[in-house]
Protein backbone atom coordinates (compact mmCIF):
# COMPACT_ATOMS: atom_id res chain seq x y z
CA UNK A 1 0.00 0.00 0.00
CA UNK A 2 1.23 3.47 -0.78
CA UNK A 3 -0.11 7.00 -0.59
CA UNK A 4 -1.21 8.96 -3.62
CA UNK A 5 0.46 12.23 -4.47
CA UNK A 6 -0.91 15.26 -2.59
CA UNK A 7 -3.96 16.71 -4.38
CA UNK A 8 -5.73 20.04 -3.97
CA UNK A 9 -8.75 19.65 -1.70
CA UNK A 10 -11.39 20.86 -4.11
CA UNK A 11 -14.04 19.27 -6.32
CA UNK A 12 -11.51 18.54 -9.10
CA UNK A 13 -9.10 16.89 -6.68
CA UNK A 14 -11.81 14.77 -5.10
CA UNK A 15 -12.97 13.61 -8.56
CA UNK A 16 -9.54 11.96 -9.02
CA UNK A 17 -10.13 9.65 -6.05
CA UNK A 18 -11.50 6.17 -6.81
CA UNK A 19 -14.84 5.07 -5.45
CA UNK A 20 -13.01 2.48 -3.37
CA UNK A 21 -12.32 1.65 0.25
CA UNK A 22 -9.38 3.44 1.80
CA UNK A 23 -8.00 6.13 4.05
CA UNK A 24 -7.19 9.79 3.51
CA UNK A 25 -5.38 12.59 5.29
CA UNK A 26 -5.88 16.32 4.75
CA UNK A 27 -3.86 19.35 5.80
CA UNK A 28 -3.61 23.13 5.73
CA UNK A 29 -0.29 24.92 6.25
CA UNK A 30 1.37 21.50 6.56
CA UNK A 31 -0.66 20.66 9.69
CA UNK A 32 -2.81 17.53 9.51
CA UNK A 33 -6.44 18.50 10.08
CA UNK A 34 -8.28 15.22 9.51
CA UNK A 35 -7.55 11.52 9.05
CA UNK A 36 -10.46 9.53 7.67
CA UNK A 37 -11.41 6.20 6.21
CA UNK A 38 -14.37 5.03 4.20
CA UNK A 39 -15.80 2.27 2.03
CA UNK A 40 -16.15 4.96 -0.69
CA UNK A 41 -13.41 7.57 -0.36
CA UNK A 42 -14.65 9.82 -3.17
CA UNK A 43 -18.13 10.10 -1.62
CA UNK A 44 -16.75 10.79 1.88
CA UNK A 45 -14.27 13.40 0.65
CA UNK A 46 -16.99 15.13 -1.39
CA UNK A 47 -19.10 15.40 1.77
CA UNK A 48 -16.13 16.85 3.70
CA UNK A 49 -15.86 19.71 1.18
CA UNK A 50 -18.90 21.30 2.87
CA UNK A 51 -17.89 20.57 6.49
CA UNK A 52 -17.09 23.82 8.37
CA UNK A 53 -13.72 22.54 9.62
CA UNK A 54 -12.43 20.22 6.89
CA UNK A 55 -13.44 22.63 4.11
CA UNK A 56 -10.46 24.75 5.25
CA UNK A 57 -8.03 22.00 4.20
CA UNK A 58 -5.81 22.86 1.24
CA UNK A 59 -4.52 19.44 0.19
CA UNK A 60 -5.08 15.74 0.80
CA UNK A 61 -3.75 12.35 -0.14
CA UNK A 62 -5.26 8.90 0.01
CA UNK A 63 -4.43 5.20 0.05
CA UNK A 64 -6.66 2.39 -1.20
CA UNK A 65 -7.09 -0.07 1.68
CA UNK A 66 -9.80 -2.72 1.99
CA UNK A 67 -9.22 -2.82 5.77
CA UNK A 68 -9.74 0.95 5.97
CA UNK A 69 -11.12 0.98 9.53
CA UNK A 70 -8.06 -0.77 10.95
CA UNK A 71 -5.71 1.32 8.80
CA UNK A 72 -7.38 4.54 9.98
CA UNK A 73 -7.10 3.49 13.62
CA UNK A 74 -3.40 2.79 13.15
CA UNK A 75 -2.85 6.20 11.53
CA UNK A 76 -4.72 7.94 14.37
CA UNK A 77 -2.69 6.06 16.98
CA UNK A 78 0.57 7.05 15.24
CA UNK A 79 -0.59 10.67 15.08
CA UNK A 80 -1.58 10.74 18.76
CA UNK A 81 1.72 9.12 19.77
CA UNK A 82 3.66 11.83 17.92
CA UNK A 83 1.50 14.73 19.21
CA UNK A 84 1.22 14.10 22.97
CA UNK A 85 -2.12 12.31 22.65
CA UNK A 86 -3.83 15.05 20.63
CA UNK A 87 -5.98 14.37 17.59
CA UNK A 88 -5.92 16.36 14.31
CA UNK A 89 -7.67 19.73 14.71
CA UNK A 90 -10.90 18.76 12.89
CA UNK A 91 -11.18 15.61 14.99
CA UNK A 92 -10.79 17.07 18.48
CA UNK A 93 -13.84 16.58 20.66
Amino acid sequence: MSWSEWLDFDRAGVEQVPEAAGVYMMHASMKVMHIGGSANMRKSLAELLSDPCTSKAKRFHYMVAEAYAETKEGLLKDYADKHAGKMPSCMEK
